[in-house]
């Protein structure tokens, strides 16, 4: 058998030895001491009527399905909010980056994969040589393969799995991106939603408070009022045509926030009209709801594959400490003639492995892979911590749940009891049995309930939101 042939078979021997031990040591357990069920019963049963009903919804099989099953486009059930979520995805420029740097992290781990294949080249050469002596040519054409590590010890293959579980982090970072995306644009909705909300108040009761004004200029022609009372239904109306600016202004801002979002300019065809509670429609979640489903989190992910990514380069740095084997070789013909290169008799081959063994390196490998443990030791707590976080986010999401839809019933209640005391305040006025003074603070309650009721609406819907969030879902179709 010819040399090359033996070296030929020596090479494809190595190459298929390489990578057979592993340093990577055992993943440590993460310990995230969080209790096995939520600290309240995770379940909104006593609400579901009321919460079906304020949705304007149906319970369907998808409403019952876990957070993260149940994709955007079923949990907003506002068409118009729909769109947007719609057109925030293709457009937004921080998810545009996001999916750019999951681009770049596969490339990165595409580089870093293809060491542990022998990189192939032909090469070409001519080489003159002169001077004292007469001059003379080579020409050289061959197949070698150039400085291919035998990864003995998986110091190669520990470095590409890094890489690889690198990628995988960015690809959850997006997910979670993603997620907030969503998140934020409907709560941008649900903030210019609430915002008109106010407006059409304010100017309601400016309009009230005008006519109000009108009649009591009326009256204090005839001696019916005093000028008290005119004044003091004139503070009235500036008082609301102060909030109709404020809210005017607000409604703009909203606006402005709600296109970037959207990454384009929205047609007002597509803004919301007022507040409205069917915007979202995320049914009450099952008792029992275990609080292992944090693991589903994108952001829970992205963290357990930097914890991956660290531990690998533990086996990466421990690797350094044991020789590397590199090898070299070529294979092709030399001829002092280009006509004469592919001829027989000028076939000419190298094979030059070399051996690297570290005796000194000043402390230099023991650091690196003292750094490569506090790494891992730092994703481990950050992967504990972005446990404990989402849970705690759920719990408050919990939390608020039951309590905001008992508030919102409550000031339901109360905002009819003070449309019936100012009905019947103002009727005493014009009746002339009680001062413009009871009717003015009538007035005032009315509008502080009217306002009170879309603020708990809106804080309502804004934690349904972030309760469908931060269970990990949002970022399916």
């Amino acid at each position: 058998m010819s040399k090359p042939i033996l070296t030929s078979l020596a090479l494809a021997v190595a190459v298929f030895a390489g990578g057979c031990a592993t340093l990577v040591p055992p993943l440590p357990t993460a310990d995230s001491r969080t209790p096995l069920e939520w600290p309240l019963p995770p379940s909104t049963t006593a609400t579901t009527a009321d919460v079906t009903e304020a949705s304007g919804t149906t319970s369907s099989p998808a409403h019952e399905a876990q957070a993260a099953d149940i994709g955007w486009r079923d949990f907003f059930v506002d068409p118009h909010l729909a769109e947007l979520v719609a057109r925030a995805l293709a457009n937004n420029r921080d998810l545009r980056v996001a999916v750019l740097n999951v681009e770049r992290a596969r490339a990165q781990y595409r580089i870093q994969r293809a060491d542990r294949l022998p990189s192939l080249g032909a090469s070409a050469t001519l080489e003159r040589t002169g001077g004292d002596i007469p001059v003379s040519q080579t020409y050289t054409a061959g197949v070698g393969l150039a400085a291919f590590e035998l990864d003995l010890f998986g110091r190669v293959r520990n470095l590409s799995e890094a890489a690889l579980q690198g990628y995988l982090a960015q690809e959850e970072t997006r997910r979670a991106a993603q997620l907030s995306l969503i998140a934020e644009v409907a709560n941008a909705y649900l903030t210019l939603a609430a915002d008109q909300e106010l407006l059409q108040l304010a100017q309601a009761t400016l309009e009230a408070h005008e006519k109000s004004l009108h009649l009591a200029e009326k009256r204090h022609q005839t001696g019916s009022a005093s000028a008290l009372d005119v004044s003091q239904v004139r503070t009235q109306v500036e008082a609301a045509r102060t909030d109709v600016d404020r809210h005017t202004g607000q409604v703009a801002q909203d606006t402005n926030a709600l296109n970037l979002l959207v990454g384009a300019p929205v047609e007002t065809a597509l803004l919301p009209g007022g507040m409205s509670s069917g915007i979202t429609g995320l049914a009450p979640l099952p008792a029992g709801l275990p609080s292992d489903v944090l693991l589903r989190r994108p952001d829970v992910q992205a963290a357990e594959h930097q914890l991956l990514a660290a531990n690998a380069n533990i086996g990466a740095a421990r690797a350094a400490f044991f020789p590397s084997i590199t090898l070299t070789g070529s294979i092709g013909s030399a001829s002092g003639e280009l006509s004469g290169l592919f001829e027989s008799g000028t076939h000419v081959w190298s094979f030059a492995p070399s051996i690297n063994l570290p005796i000194f390196q000043g402390g230099r490998l023991r650091a690196r892979l003292g750094v490569a443990k506090v790494d891992r030791d730092i994703a481990l707590a950050q992967y504990e911590k972005s446990i404990q976080a989402g849970f705690r986010e759920v719990a408050d999401a919990l939390a608020l749940t039951t309590t905001l839809a008992r508030q919102r019933q409550s000031q339901q209640a109360l905002v009819e009891a003070a449309t019936q005391a100012e009905a019947l305040s103002k009727a005493r006025y014009l009746a002339g049995r009680d001062s413009y003074l009871t009717q003015l603070d009538a007035q005032r309650t009315l509008y502080a309930a009217q306002s009170g009721m879309v603020a708990v609406q809106l804080a309502e819907q804004t934690n349904r939101i972030a309760l469908y969030r931060v269970l990990g879902g949002g970022w399916n179709e």
